[in-house]
């Protein structure tokens, strides 16, 4: 068989496991713990800062 040659089996062994779904790996996570974040400058420092970005 050339490259490129269309493998019915294959394709049927493709088919097969896309379209199983495995649940047991859906366990979801917690997250614990915090988020901070610090903005620094106003709103129309960073307005500013974008005018002149869209500028260049």
């Amino acid at each position: 068989m050339s490259m490129g040659a269309y493998d019915e089996a294959e394709h049927e062994r493709r088919a097969q496991k896309t379209g199983q779904v495995d649940l047991s790996d859906d366990d979801r996570s917690e997250f614990r713990g915090t988020l901070s974040y610090e903005s620094g400058d106003s709103t129309e420092a960073l307005l500013d800062q974008f005018k002149q970005l869209q500028g260049e």
